[in-house]
């Protein structure tokens, strides 16, 4: 690890109305050649101990894929169902990095952990072929998406800051040419008890792009959790989540109760 913050210098000055989007997200080519200089000479630092915060900051949208995974032996009509529920919004305010942790509410309910994929759009588009689609990205993190059981909307129970887990950084999409074959896995106090690979995916990244690029703008920073493989189940205080994926590495979370 390499202290390169001074590459945000290349940042453009911003007025109001801020345009919509992440603004490191969308200057990332400028910001990343500025860090690969000064990485040339500055020291290297361990990552033990650093408090390693959400890659993005301010998405203008945290877009969820329900049901996204294929189970093994579905036919036709259990696909075709599960493609119907297309994908639904998450507050930005639900966002977190690793370190934040997460803080459980609700507790009288069941509440679940859900590895996934976390997708990071790069270039602003609307209505984006899936032949073109790949190009919009940015890159790829690990995430960990929380699920309170309930009668309401996906998008209220969701939405409890803390319960979009993104990091613990951003793999940009040049080191991950094929995001539809990657392993991923999640133990919990050291238990193994999710893992699958990205290409049981019902809707693929490509489809994803061109499915919510159909319905509204994307723009730089739109974070896509993409979906989890079977196993999700009961998260409680004092759990820790390791959660990974292959070619973009690790991050641990410690869950621990809410309080104001």
């Amino acid at each position: 690890m390499r202290d390169v913050t001074a590459a945000l210098d290349e940042l453009p000055p911003y007025h109001y109305p801020l345009p919509p989007g992440d603004m490191l997200i969308a200057n990332l080519e400028k910001v990343m050649a500025r860090a690969r200089a000064i990485a040339t000479t500055d020291a290297p630092m361990p990552v033990d101990g650093l408090k390693l915060l959400s890659p993005v900051a301010n998405p203008s949208k945290i877009i969820g894929a329900p049901v996204n995974y294929r189970k093994g032996g579905e036919d036709a009509a259990a696909i075709a169902a599960a493609m119907s529920i297309g994908l639904f919004l998450k507050a930005n305010s639900s966002l977190a990095g690793p370190a934040d942790g997460i803080a459980l509410r609700m507790m009288e309910r069941q509440i679940d952990y859900e590895v996934e994929l976390a997708v990071i759009v790069g270039t602003q588009g609307s209505d984006i072929p899936r032949s073109e689609a790949l190009k919009y990205v940015a890159g790829y993190a690990v995430a960990l998406d929380i699920t309170p059981h309930g009668k309401e909307e996906r998008s209220l129970r969701k939405s409890c800051e803390t319960y979009s887990v993104v990091g613990p950084w951003l793999v940009t999409a040049d080191e991950i040419p094929d995001p539809g074959n990657l392993d991923l896995q999640l133990e919990v106090n050291g238990e193994l008890r999710q893992k699958g690979n990205t290409r049981q995916m019902i809707r693929d990244v490509a489809a994803l792009i061109e499915y919510a690029s159909s319905f509204y703008t994307l723009y730089p920073g739109d974070i896509f959790l993409s979906g989890t493989p079977a196993g999700a189940g009961p998260v409680r205080p004092g759990d820790e989540l390791v959660a990974s994926v292959e070619k973009i590495g690790t991050m641990r979370v410690s869950v621990r109760a809410f309080t104001n």
